[in-house]
């Protein structure tokens, strides 16, 4: 079987809104992305959204920092976008592709532990195989003891956001492995007042 090839480019990209649920959103979005190391992505922010990219290493980990960065406020936070590889209008153009692996903000985050509650969905694009890699996907967070069920249209995960944070990448990154085009949406909470118990 041929695979189709959307784009050629293996630049990752994130697109994400943040929502606190706070009269204080203004400084806790501003407060995140400015605690954040992002020197070694791409990134612009607009009146809707922010967008970074780069190597998929740097995106998650840039990701993982704001949604940290929000969290650690105690407030009732979430975390709503896509990630995506292989667009085919994307380019390397204004990427950061030639950086190395060196994670910015590993090191100071790795002491923050907070519960991070997550609707993801993944979307292997132009792909007949897609049931089958939407499952291995799951079999991943399976393995990380992160998966907590199906839900309509997603599924869940529950645990500790450094251990959500690595099922989400270590899916997204196995599933372009074998797809070209790829998109995956993620839906992650903080501090809920009407938390799921599991």
């Amino acid at each position: 079987m041929s695979q189709s090839v959307c784009g050629t480019s293996r630049i990752v990209g994130f697109r994400f809104s943040l929502y606190p649920m706070s009269d204080q959103f203004v400084d806790v979005i501003k407060g995140a992305l400015g605690e954040t190391n992002t020197s070694k992505v791409w990134l612009k922010t607009d009146d809707i959204s922010t967008c970074i990219r780069g190597k998929a290493v740097h995106v998650f980990d840039v990701a993982k920092a704001v949604y940290l960065h929000a969290a650690k406020t105690g407030l009732h936070v979430v975390l709503n976008g896509s990630f995506s590889i292989g667009c085919p209008g994307d380019s390397d153009g204004d990427s950061y592709m030639s950086v190395d692996d060196e994670c910015m903000n590993e090191a100071a985050l790795s002491h923050i532990k907070i519960e991070a509650p997550t609707q993801f969905a993944l979307y292997p694009m132009n792909d007949s195989r897609y049931m089958d890699l939407i499952a291995e996907a799951i079999e991943i967070a399976k393995e990380k003891e992160t998966i907590s069920g199906g839900i309509h249209y997603a599924s869940r995960l529950d645990g500790d956001a450094h251990e959500v944070f690595s099922t989400l990448e270590q899916s997204f990154t196995a599933t372009q492995e074998k797809v070209s085009h790829v998109t995956m949406t993620v839906n992650i909470a903080a501090n809920s007042p009407s938390r799921k118990k599991v």
